[in-house]
């Protein structure tokens, strides 16, 4: 199914990047017009402090989104992304690092030491990406918010979960997005390594689940500056019961139940001693292979107790660094209801970015959105904004008040 996706919209865009095709001229004006006149306004929920601070420091915020014309749903959007975003040019370093365990993680580095902005290493800003379910540092998100990052003269690190960097398992387990042990030992290093440079954590999806479970963990102790989230799902429950429709299914479900099912066949000679890999492997989708996996990895009595633990929305209360969470209200695996909008209008630290399209990880614009969007630049701005305005972010964040989207 997604191979014959890959065929049709090669097709159709093979046929629009032709100057003699209809799209040219009065149409595609037409469309245009049309497109610009349907754009809407995020809606941006959080305290009066922080909405000042990032009117100011992170204009996108308050200018309209308008989606791609041809790009329109929240499903279209996630599937094209994948193929049609560009893939920047990015070289690593890569780190291997063991944990207290026996395990290793993978980091990847881009040091930027070429940079004019930031000659000196040991303060220069640095941004931990966190990639999500199945990613690594390869995914286009990964290398476009690693471009933003390195044209504003800061490094970026990225983190890869156990088991998905190309690295071998040395013990059996990989990762659950409730377990921030392993964050936690990377962002200790991290610190270890540049105790004077600030740094900020971005989390995609589930990438961005892991980020916030570490800062309601953490609380004031959280070792970041400030964090940014796109794409989050903020109830698991209702992300499944989401991606378990018929077409959600069909398009994304079990896709991805497939990606871990094979990152589990992988590691089989390591992991077989702990659970029943055959068994696993005939998860059709993800429900299943948390049931079969996840939850007897990680010691829950079953998988409704794992996503219960797992959902960051209820634990945005015990966080305190400022964060900022970007979601599409038609993203298929974020469902609009429960985003937790009236939570987040009473904390003076979290903001809310709500597109009324988007997809998941999606947010394409204009006509041929191969390179950077809407998402990218809202990343650029926010991390420019943390990083090179701290003491008003600082203030902007202890400001408590009743002022409401």
């Amino acid at each position: 199914m997604l191979l014959l996706h890959n065929e049709v919209w090669r097709s159709c865009l093979d046929y629009l990047s032709r100057p003699c095709t209809v799209v040219v001229g009065a149409v595609s004006a037409a469309v245009y017009y049309l497109w610009r006149c349907e754009g809407q306004m995020p809606l941006l929920v959080c305290g009066g402090g922080f909405r000042v601070f990032l009117e100011r420091y992170c204009p996108v915020v308050t200018e309209r989104f308008c989606p791609t014309p041809w790009c329109w749903g929240g499903r279209l959007q996630t599937l094209v992304r994948v193929l049609i975003k560009s893939s920047p040019s990015v070289s690593y370093r890569n780190e291997l690092i063991r944990t207290d365990d026996g395990g290793q993680i993978s980091l990847d580095w881009v040091d930027n030491d070429s940079g004019s902005t930031y000659p000196d290493r040991s303060t220069r800003p640095t941004v931990l990406i966190l990639p999500g379910l199945t990613g690594n540092s390869k995914q286009t998100y990964v290398l476009h918010a690693v471009c933003q990052a390195t044209r504003r003269g800061y490094r970026s690190v990225v983190f890869n979960n156990r088991g998905f960097g190309g690295e071998e398992l040395l013990t059996p387990i990989t990762f659950s997005a409730a377990d921030t042990s392993d964050l936690e030992h990377v962002i200790c290093h991290v610190k270890k390594l540049i105790p004077q440079a600030p740094l900020l954590g971005m989390g995609v999806s589930l990438g961005g689940i892991l980020l916030l479970n570490y800062m309601a963990r953490k609380g004031s102790e959280a070792d970041i500056q400030a964090g940014i989230t796109m794409s989050v799902s903020w109830d698991t429950l209702e992300s499944c019961a989401s991606l378990e429709q018929p077409i959600n299914r069909l398009l994304f479900n079990r896709h991805l139940a497939g990606n871990l099912c094979r990152t589990i066949k992988r590691h089989q000679k390591i992991l077989q001693s702990v659970v029943d890999v055959d068994y696993v492997m005939k998860a059709r989708t993800i429900r299943e292979f948390d049931e079969r996996y996840t939850s007897v990895i990680f010691g829950y009595k079953s998988c409704l107790d794992y996503y219960r633990d797992v959902s960051p929305g209820y634990k945005l209360p015990q966080t305190a660094v400022p964060v900022l969470c970007l979601n599409a209200a038609d993203d298929p695996f974020s469902p609009k209801h429960a985003l937790p909008l009236a939570l987040a209008q009473r904390l003076p630290n979290v903001a809310l970015l709500v597109t009324t399209h988007g997809g998941h990880i999606g947010f394409l614009e204009g006509l041929f959105p191969r390179g950077e969007g809407y998402m990218d630049r809202l990343f650029g701005q926010f991390i420019q904004a943390v990083f090179e305005h701290p003491e008003d972010l600082k203030e902007a964040c202890a400001i408590r008040d009743d002022l409401t989207y």
